[in-house]
């Protein structure tokens, strides 16, 4: 995850895994600014990102995200156990809307 040209971006950003499949994402945060990896649906994640927006400075201890500031390394180890479409975002104000965001096929 990080930041060029004016764009946030994760790479990868597109992710297809199978149903029941166990994940380890290792996360490293190549930017100059902080960044967040929050993996849900894409209407969790808008519904997440709208409470952002009003406390940005918000504390994440949730299974399915971490917070790494500039230059650091996290992991997040999840099994999909449905199939269908998933993302993974940054959900800081304005960093979705920068491009920072993923897409996970589950099969």
């Amino acid at each position: 995850m990080g930041e060029s040209d004016g764009k946030m971006t994760f790479t990868p950003d597109k992710v297809e895994v199978r149903k029941d499949e166990q994940i380890k994402f290792v996360l490293h945060n190549n930017g100059e600014l902080e960044h967040e990896f929050i993996l849900a649906t894409t209407a969790e994640n808008l519904k997440h990102a709208e409470a952002m927006k009003k406390n940005p400075n918000m504390e994440h201890d949730d299974p399915n995200g971490r917070r790494l500031a500039p230059k650091k390394t996290g992991e997040i180890v999840w099994r999909f156990t449905k199939a269908g479409e998933f993302e993974y975002s940054c959900l800081i104000p304005g960093h979705r809307e920068a491009g920072m965001i993923g897409t996970v096929v589950v099969k």
